[in-house]
């Protein structure tokens, strides 16, 4: 499962709106891909469709779909948002990680 903080709620709840989407029917995209400076990078994105091999999962009101394979990766995240001057947007707190760039974008396990 992975969790959404207050903060990640609000703002995706903001962009979704901003973007022509309805939070209360469409869906958070979580995603992982190789890439970055550690190996792995997040991918977030919004989505009106499930695909077969989508898990769907509801926290904070907020409606995700994890393709199969990122879910491996993504089991026991919870999406933070931190904004303000040193803010970084988006961020990912994953207990798998065992090892992530300074950006806080990318990690390997």
């Amino acid at each position: 499962m992975i969790k959404v903080s207050e903060t990640a709620k609000q703002k995706v709840v903001a962009l979704m709106t901003e973007e022509g989407f309805d939070a209360t029917d469409d869906f958070v995209r979580v995603g992982v891909k190789s890439g970055g400076c550690s190996g792995l990078s997040y991918e977030l994105t919004f989505d009106k469709n499930i695909a077969e091999t989508d898990k769907v999962f509801e926290d904070n009101s907020v409606r995700i779909i994890v393709d199969k394979k990122s879910f491996l990766y993504l089991v026991g995240t919870t999406l933070e948002y931190s904004g303000g001057l040193n803010g970084k947007g988006f961020v990912f707190n994953n207990p798998n990680a065992q090892r992530t760039c300074g950006c806080g974008e990318s990690f390997s396990l």
